[in-house]
């Protein structure tokens, strides 16, 4: 096991005290909540810290709130398990639970936290995948005050994101979810802990069998979690078919970059995507219609 490097570490009591230490150290400086995937990255020497801002004493950034009005939001600090074990998210956004539910890693949940988990700006984060199908926004603190990014503006690039120098993910707000609404979560993996091969969250609304809206969200098939939205618009206005469903799991799998790695093959990946899709989208619309 390799040892850690030195790094001058801070424990701000505010979301203000750790935006200014960010500011003043820019890149050389990261967040650290639950650890679970840079404390292992940082060991490797993935990355480089010289300043380690640990973010879990912070109060205000640890909740769970829902309301009719404002749909449901969540702080930074807030664990995986406490977001697997609300009654309003089982409910209400069901597709969220499935995804933290099926994590086989009792540390990962109870240390874990799902802003951290979207913040790597790894393409095979599940958290990140349902939260785009789920059309999440963000708010950013900086020094200058707070920015709401929508999910689909905040990745750039493979391990990027739209964080400014000096800038946190704070919140993540999820709109109430429309009446008629059926969502679907699926993932291709090698054993339960492994990472997914292939991502797939859907969220589909459907009136008397016409497709009025749907949202289409896949990871681990390009360089960034993706809206396919080619894919979507193939189904929208549309009267629901195992055809229109096909032609849009078909498109959406046109929509993929995947690579070749360890895990699978890029034909293998753009091939499972159109299958998780397919029957993403069977699964919502059962669901939609019950």
């Amino acid at each position: 096991m390799r040892i850690l490097k030195p790094f001058d570490y801070f424990e701000p009591g505010t979301v203000m005290e750790a935006v200014k230490l960010l500011s003043v150290h820019g890149e050389k400086a990261k967040v650290l909540a639950g650890g679970i995937d840079l404390i292992p990255r940082m060991r490797k020497g993935a990355i480089k810290a010289d300043y380690l801002i640990n973010i879990q004493n912070i109060p205000e950034l640890e909740y769970i709130k829902s309301s009719d009005a404002n749909g449901l939001k969540f702080g930074a600090m807030t664990r995986l398990h406490s977001l697997e074990t609300s009654k309003e998210i089982q409910r209400k956004y069901p597709i969220l639970y499935e995804a933290i539910h099926q994590i086989t890693s009792v540390q990962t949940k109870y240390m874990g936290t799902a802003v951290g988990n979207i913040c790597v700006g790894t393409p095979a984060s599940d958290m990140a995948t349902v939260l785009l199908a789920l059309d999440a926004e963000l708010t950013i603190a900086g020094a200058n005050g707070e920015r709401t990014e929508p999910m689909p503006k905040f990745y750039v690039d493979y391990l990027r994101t739209s964080l400014k120098r000096g800038e946190m993910v704070t919140e993540v707000s999820l709109p109430n979810p429309a009446k008629g609404m059926g969502t679907a979560f699926m993932n291709l993996v090698r054993t339960h802990a492994d990472i997914a091969k292939v991502s797939v969250a859907v969220a589909i609304i459907v009136e008397e069998d016409i497709c009025q809206e749907v949202k289409i969200a896949i990871g681990a098939a390009a360089p960034v979690v993706f809206r396919a939205t080619k894919a979507e618009a193939v189904l929208k206005r549309q009267r629901v078919s195992s055809e229109v469903i096909a032609k849009g799991a078909e498109t959406a799998a046109g929509e993929t970059r995947p690579i070749t790695d360890l895990r699978s093959t890029a034909e293998y990946r753009k091939e499972m995507t159109r299958v998780l899709v397919n029957r993403a989208l069977e699964k919502a619309l059962e669901r939609a219609r019950d």
